[in-house]
């Protein structure tokens, strides 16, 4: 996504094939198996009568048996074509914007995954999805496991209402989605989006995890909760 986009300030999009976005642990198992695969799609976003060309990270988080997929964006078989031959757990989506979920429905019908997202994104899901509903709904404090990695679910509302955060302490990262990037939280300004309460959510849910912990972004490129946090009163005076 460009810095332009509206899901990302001022961060760089990026393009390619299945692999390593450059951030540590990419592609490398953990000590209790679980690797981190990535893959970036492009498509459009729409809201509010309007259009965007966006690029979209989708990530996978298991092993060589099992995985589950963050935000199938855009291209089911390329989403499919990373998951290959593993039972796909489930398909997560970070919130319901249409650039994160288009693709899901058709990922879910040809492996049998079921669709997760947080019922506050409802209204979201069903401007792209009228006739299909999620299959599951994601609640703050769930937790999901994957080759024995845990991933905590963080409601983290203000993108979206309904917008989480995977937590995987065990791999020292956390997926963010569309809540924070490099440079700052995600976009507000739309229907159904709040800045007070994207603030809050980066603050209180993000900020307050190890600095070291990497932030593995919907759109654009890694960064760290260290390497962010001390810029948050300079956002909360750009009010953006």
């Amino acid at each position: 996504m460009t810095a332009s986009s509206p899901g990302a300030p001022d961060s760089s999009g990026s393009s390619g094939a299945p692999g390593s976005s450059g951030a540590p642990g990419d592609g490398a198992p953990s000590p209790g198996g679980a690797r981190i695969d990535h893959l970036v799609t492009s498509g459009t976003f729409s809201l509010d009568g309007s259009t965007w060309e966006v690029d979209n990270n989708v990530w996978l988080i298991g092993d060589d048996r099992e995985v589950y997929v963050i935000d199938a964006a855009h291209d089911a078989e390329a989403v499919l074509a990373a998951v290959g031959g593993r039972r796909l757990l489930g398909i997560i989506c970070t919130h319901g914007h249409d650039d994160h979920i288009n693709a899901a429905p058709e990922v879910a019908d040809r492996t049998g995954a079921p669709i997760l997202l947080h019922p506050d994104d409802r209204v979201l899901w069903e401007m792209r999805h009228p006739d299909r509903r999620p299959d599951g709904p994601l609640a703050d404090g769930d937790i999901l496991t994957v080759a024995g990695t845990e991933l905590r679910v963080l409601h983290t509302p203000g993108h979206s209402p309904g917008a989480v955060c995977l937590y995987a302490p065990g791999l020292g990262t956390v997926f963010s989605g569309d809540t924070l990037f490099r440079g700052g939280p995600g976009a507000t300004g739309r229907s159904y989006s709040s800045f007070p309460t994207i603030i809050d959510s980066v603050r209180d849910r993000l900020l307050t995890l190890p600095p070291e912990t990497v932030v593995r972004t919907g759109h654009g490129d890694p960064t760290t909760v260290g390497d962010e946090a001390p810029q948050l009163e300079e956002w909360i005076a750009r009010g953006h």
